[in-house]
Order: C-alpha cells, then structure tokens, then sequence
C-alpha cells in the first residue's frame, strides 16, 4: 500500500532501529493509520459538510441541470456563500489528500515524513501500552 524509502542511516536521534524490519513494519503501519483517518475525515467532511452544503444549493443545481451555463454557476455559488465555502472545503481537502497520497504512491514518502514515522514510532513503542495507537501499530506486529 505504501513505498515507505529505506530510512537514512543518519538519522539523528534513533540510527539503531533504522535496520530493524519490524520497525519499518511498524511505521508502516502508522503510514497507513494516517491514510485510513485523513479518508475517515473526508467521509465525515462529506456526509456532514458536503450534503448540507449540496442540500442547500439543490434548487441552483436543479436550475443548471435544466440549461448549464457558466454564469448560472457563478451565480448559484455567489447568492450561497456558507454552502459554496463547504463545497469547496470539501473538495478542496479531498483534493490535497489525493495529491499527497499519489505523491507517496509514486515517489515515496518524503525524507520529513520519514522522520516524522520514525519519531512518532520511537513515541509509541517509549510510552508502551499505554499509548492510544499501541494496539494499532506495536501489537499487530507482535502477533
């Protein structure tokens, strides 16, 4: 699901768990904790937001069905401001997560990010079970 890039050996802070593989399962894991809850958020924004938002510009939308013109749009997101805003709210972060996720599909996942996981991971495995994410990222990989 992920091409998480071999982390640098010169990590500063962790450059021992760098070569451990269930470390990198481990912070593949977080990685895709990170997909699952930014599309989770998309399917909230767009079950509240989203139809609230298409709700309100329903009669606009119906006009434009009839005889679509660009001016009927303008004007349809103009006269509903708050529903145009959520529209393009909800659009607008579906959007950056495609970009973000196809960025990584296709070149992996940032240097910065890296450290990120790495930090993140280093957190989790610290603070023990005790941590919310324990179970999601350090336990499934005992098992």
């Amino acid at each position: 699901m992920s091409r998480l890039n071999p982390p640098e050996p010169n990590v500063p802070g962790v450059p021992e768990l760098e070569l451990d593989p269930i470390f990198k399962n481990q912070m593949t894991n977080l990685y895709r904790l990170h997909v699952y809850g930014r599309w989770s958020v998309i399917g909230l924004l767009w079950l509240t937001v989203g139809a609230c938002s298409l709700w309100q510009l329903s009669y606009p939308i119906s006009l434009i069905q009839e005889q679509f013109t660009w001016a009927a749009v303008k004007y349809g997101l103009m006269f509903q401001p708050l529903p145009a805003f959520g529209l393009c709210l909800c659009v607008g972060v579906m959007t950056g997560t495609l970009v973000w996720q196809s960025r990584n599909m296709l070149w992996g996942v940032s240097k910065k990010e890296r450290q990120q996981l790495i930090k993140q991971v280093s957190e989790i495995r610290k603070q023990g079970d005790s941590h919310p994410l324990w179970k999601w990222v350090v336990k499934v990989v005992d098992n």
